[in-house]
């Protein structure tokens, strides 16, 4: 038995000493591992004709695989031809005559555009295909809103989706998808919960994206499609640059000021993150997915109108305003007002005041029953902040066309300056401030109808912006 176990010792060990020998490094003269990373070995040169045969969806998958392939991938002049051909699909160009204005331009016109400019041009037009179409349905306005009307239905067809990046300190990046989306009739607004990120002392910033699936080659629907990034917002986490505005049991609920409809719900018990919700105006939405860039975001040219020498009060009169009040799930009140003006000699302390609703004019007053809430849940609970809901206004000008568009939450307190003895009620106000414009309302709550009446509204415009659009001197 024991010179068996020994034997038997032996045998395994010689074994394991071939299996070792096997998996050594060959000599020179046998041929070359199937491991061993041929493309590696292949001149730049031979890589890049290899490259000029693939099609977009496959040469931006490759660019990923490894920093060599990644640095060929993104080569000017493979992005270029791709471009060009994207071009000349929608121009009904020929082939041959594609190859012609490709070979026309030298290599150094080319190479010269900053490195992958023509990448980003070819997703661009991709974003955007069938740009005369989504334009031509932007045209078509909601004279309620005096917002495109089918602006949900252009996002809805783009396929767009929404993502939230947070940075940590340590510069780590999270990307979460939105978790709900509901529209209304002036504004986007999106939820995102079940974040399970880092604490929210170790973020440093965030960002927030729409994305796009770039349909680069229609016959591959099981690859894994590129997208196009455009970034909508960017907030640092700096406690200056945010405010509290309410709380329930759970969770303490706080807005950028940089970014008015970014709000986060915080435990109250800790700084974990609840959720995260973003509150987006339509104005102009589609144009900031489409033609913004993942680092740089869509700025919207500011209007001009066209200079009238004959109406001495032209831009003191002729505006409308439309005004939502919603909880993130429903509507709590939609109104709008038309036929605001303001005389010359009511301007003051750098404003222009349009009195929507008058204190005077009963017959204006507007009630409604819901409370003010925002509504909250994360993965396991959900509740209710009192108090407080989403405020998106938006002004339009003699002409109707957008003049000032905001959207925000906003807090409803009790006023102490007033003393309203037609209303047997407590009294409310809600007030907004920003660079643009300031935003004024006065409430009363009456208990036995349980119902608001909204009985003073005022929109101010600073008359500096009024002098620089409509090229006046008030």
């Amino acid at each position: 038995m024991e010179k068996s176990r020994v034997m038997a010792t032996k045998f395994l060990k010689k074994r394991k000493q071939g299996r070792k020998s096997s998996r050594e490094k060959p000599s020179c003269g046998w041929p070359p591992s199937r491991h061993e990373n041929h493309i590696a070995r292949l001149p730049p040169e031979v890589l890049l004709k290899i490259l000029t045969f693939l099609d977009a969806p496959a040469l931006y998958s490759l660019g990923c695989v490894n920093k060599q392939l990644h640095e060929l991938a993104n080569t000017n002049a493979l992005w270029y031809r791709l471009y060009i051909r994207e071009c000349a699909k929608k121009k009904t160009l020929k082939a041959k005559l594609v190859d012609e204005v490709a070979y026309g331009l030298t290599s150094a016109t080319i190479q010269e555009k900053p490195r992958g400019h023509w990448k980003r041009l070819l997703f661009k037009k991709m974003a955007g295909f069938n740009q005369s179409k989504w334009i031509s349905q932007l045209k078509v306005i909601n004279p309620y809103t005096g917002l495109p009307r089918q602006t949900e239905h252009v996002l809805r067809s783009l396929g767009v989706t929404w993502e939230l990046t947070m940075t940590d300190k340590e510069g780590r990046q999270s990307t979460f998808k939105h978790s709900h989306a509901f529209f209304s009739e002036s504004t986007l607004n999106l939820t995102w919960i079940g974040l399970g990120g880092p604490e929210w002392w170790k973020i440093l910033s965030l960002h927030f994206h729409g994305v796009v699936p770039l349909t680069l080659d229609r016959g591959s629907a099981s690859r894994r499609p590129a997208t196009w990034r455009s970034l909508i917002a960017e907030a640092d986490t700096k406690k200056y640059s945010w405010k509290f505005f309410g709380y329930d049991r759970l969770v303490r609920v706080k807005h950028s000021m940089l970014f008015p409809g970014l709000i986060v719900g915080l435990w109250r018990s800790n700084v974990d993150i609840v959720f995260v919700k973003v509150n987006l105006h339509l104005h102009k939405l589609v144009e900031k997915i489409l033609l913004g860039s993942i680092t740089c975001p869509y700025a919207v040219p500011e209007y001009q109108p066209v200079f009238d020498d004959v109406d001495p009060e032209y831009g003191l009169h002729g505006y409308k305003v439309h005004v939502e009040l919603h909880d993130m799930m429903k509507l709590i009140m939609s109104d709008q007002f038309t036929g605001l003006f303001c005389r010359r000699q009511n301007i003051s302390d750098g404003y222009v005041m349009l009195r929507a609703i008058s204190r005077e004019k009963k017959s204006e007053h507007t009630a409604f029953a819901d409370k003010f809430s925002l509504k909250w849940r994360s993965e396991g609970l959900e509740g209710v902040v009192e108090s407080c809901c989403v405020m998106s206004v938006t002004v339009l000008d003699e002409s109707q066309t957008p003049f000032w568009c905001v959207c925000s939450p906003v807090a409803i307190v009790l006023s102490n300056e007033d003393v309203w003895y037609d209303y047997r009620g407590e009294p409310y106000v809600i007030r907004y401030k920003d660079s643009d414009g300031k935003i004024s309302m006065d409430l009363i709550w009456m208990e036995e109808l349980g119902q608001y009446f909204l009985v003073k509204f005022n929109v101010y415009l600073p008359v500096a912006k009024i002098n620089r659009c409509f090229g006046r001197n008030y």
